[in-house]
């Protein structure tokens, strides 16, 4: 009898369940090891990052059992908390306050409206067109011409990448996948285990093996071994988890490859941002992982060329 695709859901939170409780048992015995008193940076590091994953995957599951409302909900306060976080460490202005009130509570909202009435027509041009004009023109009307140009530039960059961006994780399902039908959950999953994993994996084999510093400008912790290891072994992941997919094993493989180097330049990016802003993290929300976009930057990057890979190749 063939597994429904709640079935499935069950079987992958359960492995991912069950992986955190090694975890948090293996990080337990780590403390446990250290002299009383002695404190070890690294290890609380890692207990915290456990605890913070234990929090987020418990978000992601609950959102999957309220199905496609509670998924767009999830993302729609992920994109809200990441966009509020980027505004905050930019440049503005009273003069960009109307632009702002725009964002947050039309846009935003309007957006995601979008994906629950599955109009992809609007969804995919509202805030590349309609808003990336309206937002300037609405900060001229304060008159305020001061560093206007970095201001304008700074208030559509947060939309493009916290909103749009974000936006298309939960419009995976409105994909029309012949052979696919009611399992469009599990594309959320290969996509975020995929992603997400890379960021785990670059960490610990940059922490095992990492020599060669990437850019120690951008992002100090960040090697050419943690890199390349973190990537080919999320790869393998998300080669792994095509039995969740309508993907084969090779395609799983390279869709895994593409989006998971297209992650690490999300994180890349981001980063760049913050030490231009005099950033170490976005914000302090996730204990362990820094701010929301902290969490969700290679995401940003990776989702709407996950979607429009989908959509091309797997949708008629």
């Amino acid at each position: 009898m063939p597994m429904t695709p709640t079935d499935t859901l069950f079987i992958l939170f359960g492995g991912i369940f069950a992986a955190l409780a090694v975890a948090s048992l293996i990080g337990g015995m780590l403390r446990w090891r250290l002299q009383p008193g002695q404190s070890s940076g690294v290890v609380d590091n890692l207990n915290a990052r456990i605890k913070a994953w234990w929090w987020m995957i418990g978000a992601l599951a609950l959102a999957f059992w309220g199905g496609k409302e509670g998924v767009i909900i999830l993302f729609a306060f992920i994109s809200f908390q990441a966009l509020r976080e980027f505004i905050s460490a930019t440049y503005t202005r009273l003069g960009d306050h109307r632009a702002l009130l725009w964002c947050f509570f039309f846009f935003l909202p309007l957006q995601y409206w979008l994906i629950e009435i599955d109009w992809y027509g609007l969804f995919s041009i509202l805030i590349p067109v309609y808003a990336f004009l309206l937002l300037p023109i609405s900060s001229t009307l304060g008159a305020d011409t001061t560093r206007f140009l970095e201001r304008a530039a700074k208030v559509q960059w947060g939309l493009m990448i916290c909103v749009y961006c974000i936006s298309h994780v939960p419009a995976l399902l409105t994909l029309e996948i012949p052979g696919f039908a009611g399992r469009n959950l599990q594309l959320i999953v290969f996509l975020v285990l995929t992603v997400q994993s890379s960021d785990v994996f670059q960490y610990v084999w940059g922490k095992l093996f990492g020599r060669h510093k990437l850019s120690p400008e951008i992002s100090p912790s960040k090697t050419l071994e943690g890199l390349i290891g973190g990537v080919l072994t999320s790869t393998a992941v998300g080669a792994g988890l095509w039995w969740i997919t309508p993907f084969n094993p090779w395609q799983a493989a390279l869709v895994a490859l593409t989006i998971n180097v297209l992650g690490f330049f999300g994180g890349f990016v981001l980063s760049a941002i913050k030490r231009d802003r005099g950033l170490k993290d976005w914000g302090a929300m996730i204990e362990g992982h820094g701010g929301m976009l902290d969490r969700v930057d290679s995401i940003s990057f990776s989702a709407p060329i996950f979607f429009h890979i989908v959509r091309y190749w797997w949708v008629p």
